[in-house]
């Protein structure tokens, strides 16, 4: 867990998955993601797999990582779909990937068909050396059913387990992350993820377990923090 009173701007920063996962936006939003995420010193760029390429390019050199969502955002590709498009991402210069779990297999109760998926991307990732994180879409599920996918990451051992793709019919929520903080413990870390656009609520979510944060607020949340430590 993240001591927040030790957490420094820069350790916040680095924390932040930079994104913009819109349809609609365009070369020059991915390019100003880029340099947002440069110069504030951001961990991640999370866009659409089409920038891949364009974003691998744009932080050659930097500190940056290139995370595009694969299966994104209903999650309802076979596994060989979303393997090819993990090989593709990682070819095209990815360094970590987050994809969206079946959610029908899931409400189906098909769990060996969700340890296979999961396990299967995240051996692929784990050969490259490139970052998995899983998408749970937990607006979707019981509390049961987080629980389950929580346990069963920790056989398939994906690098995160991650809240929601922002698309849902609800974000991260402070009781998700602490439940799949407390089910994982110290083997998988909780990326939070969906609806956290001030301090407050990204506080929050670092004190009930997450180490990744995604957003498109993140000079925002910066700021409150700013303001909190009279920096």
């Amino acid at each position: 867990m993240i001591d927040i009173s030790k957490l420094t701007q820069k350790d916040l920063c680095f924390m932040f998955d930079h994104t913009n996962l819109k349809a609609y936006a365009s070369t020059a939003d991915i390019m100003q993601l880029c340099d947002e995420a440069v110069q504030y010193g951001f961990r991640m760029v999370a866009i659409n797999p089409l920038h891949t390429a364009l974003c691998r390019e744009l932080l050659r050199g930097t500190d940056v990582h290139v995370g595009p969502c694969l299966s994104f955002p209903l999650g309802q590709n076979t596994i060989e779909e979303k393997c090819t498009e993990t090989l593709l991402a990682i070819s095209q210069g990815a360094d970590e990937v987050d994809y969206v779990t079946n959610i029908t297999a899931v409400k189906d109760g098909r769990w060996d068909y969700v340890e296979r998926e999961m396990r299967t991307i995240a051996d692929i990732c784990r050969a490259a050396g490139v970052l998995t994180k899983v998408i749970f879409e937990n607006c979707y599920l019981e509390k049961s059913e987080i629980e389950k996918l929580a346990k069963i990451a920790l056989r398939a051992k994906p690098d995160f387990i991650k809240t929601s793709t922002g698309f849902g019919t609800g974000g991260a929520t402070v009781e998700d992350v602490a439940l799949m903080k407390q089910t994982v413990g110290d083997e998988v870390e909780v990326k939070a993820a969906g609806g956290i656009r001030d301090w407050k609520t990204c506080k929050a979510m670092i004190e009930a377990g997450a180490s990744r944060i995604g957003c498109s607020a993140g000079m925002q949340i910066l700021e409150g923090f700013r303001a909190e430590k009279g920096l």
